[in-house]
């Protein structure tokens, strides 16, 4: 992911950075900070109990646009892209703007997006040869078997960013629009304590309970972060 943000024109001060844990501070102390976004990968069955008692099939379509937004929210149009449209979530939003150089391609991609709707966004993404050429570029990088458009994925890939309101936003393009998560303080990013209970821990308190406490396997999470290099 770090690979293909750079192919997009971010800032190499800026990267992705594998959480091992969100309980244990040894392993979460070597997470540089602050964080700007998290994307969390939710095993099926969890994703859909979480979200049935979320209501988000009784939310109302997201039509907004323009500046005053409190994020830039994509729809996704195009299956098996749920982890491009959650790592595009996070450098579109919040203090991760700062390191996408002004006049660059994807700088222009996103400032056009912004005062469109929400049909004409997911089109804007649709039509992107900056987003196909960096997105192949990953791909012949990785060890996996690429899915076929059609085929069925287990995971789903959500993204949790600070808005410019304050608030803590959970950025999925499958679902009617963004989701105001609750207002965070100043001076807690996406890794902190209340970010994690407002968005992540949702989710995990919904799998399935083994009998030694939550079973986390199919779970992951990557940090959006500052360089360490």
């Amino acid at each position: 992911m770090s690979h293909l943000i750079h192919e997009l024109g971010v800032s190499p001060k800026l990267g992705f950075y594998d959480i091992y844990s969100i309980d244990d501070p040894d392993l979460m102390a070597f997470i540089p900070r602050p964080v700007y976004g998290l994307i969390f990968i939710c095993p099926r069955d969890a994703y859909y109990r979480t979200r049935e008692s979320m209501g988000t099939d009784n939310m109302p379509e997201y039509t907004g646009s323009g500046p005053d937004e409190p994020v830039l929210w994509f729809r996704q149009t195009i299956k098996n892209t749920c982890g491009l449209m959650a790592l595009i979530h996070c450098i579109s939003n919040g203090e991760a703007r700062e390191y996408i150089p002004a006049g660059y391609e994807l700088d222009q991609l996103f400032k056009t997006a912004v005062d469109l709707a929400p049909t004409e966004r997911a089109q804007l993404l649709y039509d992107s040869p900056l987003l196909e050429r960096a997105h192949r570029s990953a791909a012949r990088r990785g060890d996996s078997t690429v899915p076929a458009p059609d085929d069925k994925c287990g995971f789903h890939y959500i993204c949790f960013v600070k808005g410019s309101d304050g608030h803590l936003w959970d950025l999925e393009g499958g679902v009617k629009g963004p989701i105001d998560r609750g207002l965070l303080e100043e001076g807690q990013d996406g890794l902190s304590e209340k970010a994690l209970e407002l968005g992540v821990r949702t989710f995990l308190k919904h799998q399935s309970d083994t009998g030694k406490g939550v079973d986390v396997s199919g779970f992951s999470i990557v940090a959006l972060a500052p360089s360490m290099d």
